[in-house]
């Protein structure tokens, strides 16, 4: 089963762009984890509700969004443009954005969940003992949780992986440039090649499963 040019570039620059979206998406992702998994404040049903929206969104919608925020008419957009001579939509850094924003929620979910798994009494004996909190969120909600943190990470980059609707919206769809392995696919589909089809879905296919697996792995331990 041989990939063509075209394809080991869609693969390269899928794989590429979770990478750097995890990288990019992993602190404050774990920084928002944190505070919805161990804080109660005024507020919080509320940022919770805006970081796990672009969960329930169509990705078209949250890809409108962003192209809406990041052209160059746009008030984000136009600044970068100005200040740095970024240009988002129709770049790799447009599949990179649209990408951290659908993985975002999910990573999240997956930092809550297990951050919630760990005893508060744990950590209630670790104050009362004098450590600071951001001292016993590394010796002792880190190192319980992180399990559940590096399935959450999984889970987030294989979305990242397989996002479609976002990424048309915000980087288009350009042969060699900015077409990921799930926008391949679609111009496949749109053109009739099934053999490169049933190719690139089995592709996506073993890798969802193995990401997936992992992740599982990870949540309910070895």
């Amino acid at each position: 089963m041989m990939l063509t040019n075209l394809e080991v570039a869609a693969l390269i620059l899928s794989v590429k762009a979770a990478l750097f979206s995890l990288i990019l998406i992993f602190p404050p992702g774990l920084l928002v984890g944190w505070v919805l998994a161990k804080s109660s404040f005024r507020g919080k049903s509320l940022l919770n509700t805006v970081v796990m929206l672009p969960l329930v969104l169509p990705p078209v919608v949250s890809g409108f969004f962003l192209l809406m925020l990041f052209s160059k008419r746009g008030p984000i957009g136009q600044l970068l443009f100005r200040l740095f001579g970024l240009e988002i939509v129709f770049s790799e850094l447009g599949v990179v954005l649209a990408i951290s924003v659908i993985s975002f929620p999910l990573l999240v979910r997956g930092i809550v969940t297990a951050m919630q798994g760990v005893s508060p009494q744990l950590e209630s004996a670790a104050r009362t003992l004098g450590a600071h909190p951001l001292k016993v969120f590394f010796t002792v909600t880190l190192p319980l949780s992180y399990r559940g943190i590096i399935g959450g990470a999984i889970l987030g980059f294989s979305k990242s992986l397989g996002e479609f609707g976002a990424t048309m919206m915000v980087a288009g769809n350009i042969p060699g440039k900015t077409q990921t392995l799930s926008l391949t696919i679609f111009t496949y589909i749109q053109t009739g090649t099934d053999a490169s089809v049933y190719r690139l879905v089995l592709i996506s296919t073993v890798i969802a499963f193995v990401a997936l697996w992992i992740a599982e792995r990870f949540y309910f331990k070895w």
